[in-house]
């Protein structure tokens, strides 16, 4: 199915699709994830992103914790759209993200599901929601490229 920002009713049922029913929702203990604790002082949102890296390839990504539907959701799809993703390939597609949630020109179809936020940027307060997962994987990559310098 073809996702569009012109279909209001789609993008509210891919949110409490993925709100309801998050994927990748595990906690993961397991030393070869980078783990990266994320919170917010204006929501309920405190989550953990795992992310499985190798050879500049994300193998896996992994989150639990508890959220309010948009950083649910929005982590859920986050989640799915990045495996088998080079960094490169997901900052990419987290470039685009932004760019939407700031209300500028981005590309639909690099972001599959995750255009059902399209709509966020005109409730500032639900940004930060909407992305807090998404800055815990580049925190991820951070890390990450600082192990391959050290």
């Amino acid at each position: 199915m073809p996702f569009s920002i012109d279909n209001q009713e789609m993008m509210r049922q891919i949110i409490v699709d993925n709100y309801q029913n998050p994927r990748n929702f595990e906690e993961i203990d397991d030393p070869r994830y980078i783990t990266i604790h994320m919170d917010s002082a204006s929501c309920i949102d405190d989550i953990y992103v795992h992310v499985l890296l190798e050879n500049d390839l994300i193998k896996d990504c992994k989150w639990h914790g508890k959220g309010c539907a948009i950083s649910t959701a929005s982590t859920s799809i986050m989640s799915e759209l990045v495996l088998g993703k080079t960094i490169a390939e997901a900052r990419a597609i987290m470039d685009e993200f932004n760019k939407m949630l700031e209300g500028k020109d981005f590309d639909e179809d690099v972001l599959d599901e995750a255009i059902c936020f399209a709509n966020v940027n005109r409730q500032p307060s639900r940004i930060t929601c909407a992305n807090i997962s998404w800055r815990g994987l580049q925190k991820a990559f951070i890390e990450e490229e600082k192990k391959e310098h050290e």
